[in-house]
């Protein structure tokens, strides 16, 4: 018996072989498959590191911009209470002015309609003047039965 033969811890040919096939795979593969690949995640790294320095400029931009918008905003609603306050005064004013000119209205309708009741009074006060003397020279005579109107018209003349 082949003690060499036997004795799987001594090498032989097929180890050495085996050991020259790994070494060529294995230059082969560190000279033509690893260098694409680290320069693609040197790539991908790359677009990370910029993609988040443009979320940080992003942020950053969209404070400021937040800033400015509530800046703006803040002024836009005191140019608006502004606005509303004087609106709201030549409104007043305005419906102050109406009032004024509807009482003028009223108080001219109102006298115009005392001056005519007034003159309506004066011309029904003169008719029933001029009528009671008639009307109580009728009443007389059919109270006492006599003709009281001509008398009274005799007398008078």
């Amino acid at each position: 018996m082949n003690l060499a033969a036997e004795n799987f811890l001594i090498p032989n040919g097929t180890f050495f072989v085996c050991l020259i096939i790994f070494v060529i795979v294995f230059l082969v593969i560190r000279t033509m498959v690893v260098p694409p690949i680290l320069k693609v995640l040197d790539d991908r790294d790359a677009m990370v590191a910029k993609t988040t320095e443009d979320n940080r400029a992003a942020a950053a931009s969209y404070e400021d911009a937040d800033t400015e918008y509530r800046a703006a905003l803040k002024e836009a609603r005191g140019d608006a209470t502004g606005i509303r306050d004087q609106a709201r005064a030549e409104g007043n004013e305005q419906l102050a002015a109406a009032k004024k000119r509807a009482t003028d209205e009223a108080d001219a309708v109102l006298a115009e309609t005392t001056k005519q009741l007034k003159a309506e009074g004066d011309q029904a006060a003169s008719t029933a003047r001029a009528d009671v003397d008639a009307l109580s020279a009728t009443l007389a005579g059919r109270v006492l039965g006599v003709d009281v109107s001509a008398k009274s018209t005799e007398k008078v003349n």
